[in-house]
């Protein structure tokens, strides 16, 4: 489960509803709702799985 990490949102998405993607900065998806960039980081198992996890430690936009 990801979270909007804008403020005002905060919505949850699940990995389905959302796309994973680099724009130059990293990988991140960005909010269905609210269109605000959310950072993930990449992870695959041995056996081949691929997952993701969202980056909390950025603090948000204005928040700095």
């Amino acid at each position: 489960m990801f979270t909007c990490r804008n403020q005002s949102c905060g919505a949850d998405w699940s990995l389905a509803d959302v796309v994973i993607k680099n724009e130059g900065q990293g990988l991140l998806f960005r909010c269905p709702m609210c269109g605000a960039r959310n950072y993930v980081e990449r992870h695959e198992s041995d056996d081949g799985e691929v997952s993701y996890e969202q980056v909390v430690d950025i603090k948000p936009y204005g928040l700095q």
